[in-house]
């Protein structure tokens, strides 16, 4: 694997996104791979916890743009397909077995946003940027879980307004984090976390985390977040005055100038 890396301390498993010279952007190599690594670390029996991180300057800056744009989608079908692997990508967080601890810095945005809040808790360094900015360039939301971890008044405000500055202390009081340490230290905590989990009765553990998402299965999750996908895919393989104007300069200009003109619409 040359996308992700997997390190072991005692019971804790550290599972990398390793592209940190595009700020760990997930293309459909480090998907695949990190499929790959979440389900033989879901069949390890010795493994009792994982910590999710990002190398380099950030955990992820989301899905990958120039990846996207070189890649050919002819029909709603191809779309489809590319969207419900990025939808299993993130969920294989919430569906492990296992306790995922979300270790993040950095930048924290769009698709690497919805990974962080599929994990189970996260420790966020001080200074990280988090939001999901897809409706500012006429795209969507993947797995729509904001509004399960936080209410709908705030999941509305951010995901509508396409808000890709908020910060630690705000992701902390929206419910978003559950830590906020200075920067540098969200590792060493996220271990701190996971060790603990590591220890406790693995059997509790285990059925306990299907407890709690089995609330809100029940309660619709799963449908709602598979009925938001369908509206994404149909999103995603039509198309806007915006996210025709972003594709040109995508294609013209390179992503850097892209986002540039994206974010200068807002200030």
């Amino acid at each position: 694997m040359s996308h992700i890396t997997v390190e072991r301390d005692d019971a804790v498993a550290i599972l990398t996104f390793n592209r940190p010279e595009v700020l760990n952007a997930f293309n459909n190599a480090l998907m695949h791979e990190s499929l790959e690594a979440m389900a033989a670390l879901n069949r390890d029996e010795s493994v009792r916890a994982i910590v999710v991180r990002g190398a380099g300057r950030a955990f992820s800056a989301g899905f990958d743009l120039k990846a996207s744009a070189e890649r050919r989608m002819d029909d709603v079908s191809d779309w489809e397909r590319q969207m419900r692997l990025q939808f299993d990508f993130i969920m294989q967080f919430w569906d492990s077995p296992k306790p995922t601890i979300a270790c993040v810095h950095g930048f924290c945005l769009a698709g690497a946003f919805e990974a962080m809040l599929a994990c189970d808790v996260t420790v966020a360094a001080e200074g990280t940027r988090f939001g999901e900015p897809e409706v500012r360039f006429g795209t969507g939301i993947v797995a729509m879980l904001l509004p399960w971890i936080t209410g709908p008044k705030q999941a509305k405000e951010l995901l509508l307004t396409g808000d890709d500055r908020i910060d630690a202390a705000d992701a902390h009081r929206l419910g978003i984090v559950n830590h906020v340490v200075p920067t540098g230290q969200e590792f060493g905590k996220s271990m701190a976390l996971a060790k603990t989990m590591a220890r406790a009765a693995e059997r509790s553990v285990r059925l306990t985390k299907r407890a709690i998402n089995q609330t809100y299965e029940t309660m619709g999750l799963r449908t709602a977040l598979h009925a938001s996908l369908d509206i994404d895919v149909i999103l995603n393989a039509g198309d806007s005055p915006e996210k025709a104007e972003f594709a040109r300069i995508r294609s013209e200009q390179g992503v850097k100038a892209a986002i540039a003109w994206r974010d200068a619409r807002f200030k």
